[in-house]
């Protein structure tokens, strides 16, 4: 149990431990989700549901407390004007941990942290699919709209030879000269 121990030190000193938890918070809201080690969820949850709880009011002495915190003025509005709103009728719990397994390369276990009210997108391996075929009919539009140009060009300049042209031309002079 971990019962009155304060908090997980995650075997960083004091001034590399507040700047991760710091990046951190502030990359949850940013992207309101982010992938890490449970350790670290964990004592990064405890920081931004007390954020979160003062993003709630907006004040200028809420928003000076917060904004120590996180640097990024846009992320701070975001908080302000967007998350702490959000989250006015809740009492707390405004983040959850979802597990994902062990990674492979030091077996720590790996954890989401997102804010409750996160949707998840539906399509997105569709819309990545999508997108490779919207690549793909721009480079068969591509493709088509320089085999035009090509074909225009020939037409409107007769006296423009390609390579294929040149060679069939003495053989057709040939075969007249031996039709005659």
């Amino acid at each position: 149990m971990n019962h009155r121990k304060g908090f997980n030190k995650l075997n960083r000193n004091a001034s590399h431990r507040r700047a991760l938890i710091r990046n951190m918070a502030t990359v949850l809201f940013k992207h309101e989700r982010i992938e890490t080690t449970k350790a670290k969820a964990l004592e990064v949850r405890r920081h931004a549901e007390k954020m979160i709880t003062r993003a709630k009011e907006d004040s200028v002495h809420n928003r000076r407390i917060i904004g120590a915190k996180i640097k990024d003025e846009a992320i701070l509005a975001k908080l302000f004007t967007d998350i702490g709103p959000r989250m006015k009728e809740r009492k707390g719990g405004y983040t959850r941990v979802l597990k994902l397994g062990f990674r492979a390369g030091d077996a720590a276990e790996m954890v989401v942290l997102e804010l409750v009210d996160y949707k998840l997108e539906d399509g997105k391996k569709d819309s990545k699919k999508t997108e490779k075929a919207e690549k793909a009919d721009k480079a068969k539009k591509a493709d088509e709209k320089a085999k035009t140009k090509t074909k225009a060009k020939d037409k409107a300049d007769p006296s423009s030879k390609t390579r294929a042209t040149a060679k069939a031309k003495p053989k057709a002079k040939a075969e007249e000269k031996a039709a005659e």
